[in-house]
């Protein structure tokens, strides 16, 4: 039921490339390494409300996250080191607002567990 389209809403994601050393204008290293992201993907799932109670999470009590998004797509490459845009899009240099806290997969579907985040420009 949870893989049903009319239930299904667009998200985008961005997988993790890894990261680069900074430089500044004078070529010197600066100590900075950001990270680097793949271009955003959309991707349809399904996106839970927000976090029940604790008796209630698959992820234990103790896990920090405020959405799980569901997908019967076994092949997903969204992993823990993935960044998300839920209910926006990443057009003109929009922040992500999710990053993945955990992947939980089962015979017929995989669960993610999200947090938001607040990223500046």
């Amino acid at each position: 039921m949870r893989c049903l389209s009319r239930n299904k809403q667009t998200i985008y994601y961005a997988l993790y490339i890894g990261e680069t050393e900074t430089r500044d204008a004078d070529g010197y290293l600066t100590g900075e390494r950001p990270a680097e992201y793949s271009e955003p993907v959309a991707v349809r799932m399904n996106v839970s409300a927000a976090r029940g109670s604790a008796e209630l999470d698959q992820f234990g009590a103790g896990t920090d996250y405020t959405h799980t998004l569901v997908s019967c797509d076994m092949d997903c490459p969204i992993n823990e080191n993935s960044i998300l845009w839920i209910g926006r899009t990443p057009e003109n240099g929009t922040p992500h607002n999710f990053v993945v806290s955990r992947v939980a997969k089962s015979l017929n579907s995989v669960t993610y567990a999200v947090r938001e985040v607040s990223v500046g420009r």
